[in-house]
């Protein structure tokens, strides 16, 4: 093992701590706007309301979060103790998010629903932002990286699965016709399944990269370092977009499938799968089933592709590519009518494929960027710099549910189910699951093409920075 190389024990202990998020955040992205107009019985734009509200109301957690792990100082580090000091806090309010307590009236359900919203989203922030910035100081090898973020997005498939595919057929046994005490339980298994997977992070990994020797800390240049660097704007950005698209669409296919496409005609294929289905189960089985395989295909796209384009083309030139084909199959989604289920299942598979490659590079870019700013600056704000793309992944997620939302109810859609929807309102869930993300992925493409970081750029600033590192650890006392 080189002096580079990370034992593949700590990698998939490091990724177990994104598995943890992961179950909470893939059920916020695809089920919770869909939980508050059908479970809480909010109308489609106060539920927008409350997830477009919610992270603005804790913006001031990113930050926050970035400025104290870059200034924690333990003998495990400075990122790690932070999974581990959340882990209790985090698992208890994404319970609380998905629980009603009993309340009836339609102005206090909103509350609470906003309230416990924000309580997981502040917690999420200083979980996820110490823990992403983790990724970030336990190597500066591009290529062990790159490594660490392909098995951090192969644990995230994981989670993916077990939370698209398995939420809805667990509702349906824990609950027996009680959709809350069903979502409650399932909720529970989930956050006890994230404690563990915190704590195993925590035990698992080190931290490697410190900030340069004679750096003084200061904060009004960690903000203003951090806010004018092109690279990170350009993170920024892309991770917004991005957000705001897997947002619109994890939750526009949920309706998709509920209310769009025909239930006899998703029985019938489910049949013909071997899936004995009968049209009151179409829905809960065939969208688990569509998510499932759309997660198997993403994680064999995360393990074959994305570590083999990157160090053939470059991450820039990658998620260009791959981005542009995300966007166009995604569009693909409004052509079909509900009887066309194999073509939809078909969109599916080539959309997660074509965006799989771009999940861990998002994350190994933004690791670069970090280091980008201490080639540049001979300053590192780890924390910080993470931190603001936390809350830009928090914003997406908020922005695309609100929308979802809005749009929803302005097409006329009724909580309660796939019976008693309008044209117009399949017209509406149509256009959320498509069209929308689409524009917006292709956003994100025009955005990237302005990202400065290239392969041979990345490659020269690594061997500069290792330079830089060793001679400081020569000349310190």
């Amino acid at each position: 093992m080189s002096k580079h190389a990370i034992h593949f024990g700590e990698k998939v202990g490091y990724s177990l701590g994104d598995v943890g998020a992961n179950l909470a955040f893939q059920m916020m992205m695809i089920y919770q706007l869909k939980f508050y107009t059908d479970v809480f019985g909010l109308d489609g734009a106060v539920a927008g309301l409350v997830l477009l509200i919610a992270p603005f109301i804790t913006a001031f957690a990113d930050p926050l979060a970035g400025i104290l792990a870059d200034r924690t100082h333990t003998r495990w580090g400075k990122y790690r103790p932070w999974l581990l000091w959340t882990a209790l806090p985090f698992c208890v309010f994404y319970i609380l998010a998905f629980t009603n307590p009993g309340i009836r009236q339609p102005a206090l359900v909103a509350f609470y629903a906003a309230i416990t919203y924000i309580l997981l989203l502040s917690v999420y922030s200083f979980n996820n932002t110490p823990y992403s910035s983790l990724g970030g100081v336990m190597t500066a090898d591009v290529q062990e990286r790159t490594s660490i973020n392909t098995i951090r997005f192969v644990a995230t498939s994981v989670a993916q699965f077990v939370v698209q595919g398995l939420t809805l057929p667990l509702v349906d046994h824990f609950g027996h016709g009680n959709a809350q005490r069903g979502w409650t339980i399932t909720v529970v298994l989930f956050a006890l399944l994230a404690l563990g997977c915190f704590l195993i992070a925590f035990l698992t990994t080190h931290e490697r990269i410190s900030p340069p020797a004679r750096q003084r800390m200061s904060i009004r240049r960690d903000i203003s370092e951090t806010l004018t660097c092109k690279a990170w704007i350009v993170m920024f950005c892309l991770t917004l977009l991005l957000f705001v698209s897997l947002a619109l669409f994890g939750s526009g296919m949920n309706y998709y499938f509920e209310s769009y496409v025909d239930p006899y005609s998703l029985a019938r294929f489910l049949n013909q799968m071997g899936l004995g289905t009968t049209e009151n189960e179409a829905y809960s089985i065939g969208f688990s089933l569509f998510n499932t395989v759309n997660a198997v295909v993403q994680l064999l796209g995360v393990l074959l592709l994305s570590g083999y384009l990157a160090r053939r083309y470059g991450k820039k030139t990658t998620f260009i590519v791959c981005l542009f084909l995300t966007s166009l199959f995604t569009a693909l989604f409004y052509l079909p009518t509900g009887h066309d289920v194999l073509l939809i299942f078909l969109l599916g598979i080539l959309k997660s494929l074509s965006y799989a490659p771009t999940i861990p590079l998002l994350w190994a870019m933004i690791a670069d960027v970090a280091d980008y700013m201490e080639y540049q600056n001979h300053r590192r704000a780890t924390g910080f710099c993470f931190s603001g793309i936390v809350f830009a992944l928090k914003i997406g997620l908020g922005i695309g549910g609100a929308l979802a939302g809005i749009v929803l109810s302005g097409f006329g859609y009724q909580p309660g189910g796939a019976l008693i929807q309008s044209a117009s309102s399949s017209q509406g869930i149509r256009i959320v699951a498509s069209l929308i993300p689409a524009l917006l992925f292709a956003t994100g493409l025009l955005v990237l093409l302005r990202y400065p970081i290239s392969k041979q750029y990345n490659e020269n600033m690594q061997a500069e920075l290792a330079s830089r590192r060793e001679l400081e650890n020569h000349t310190q006392p």
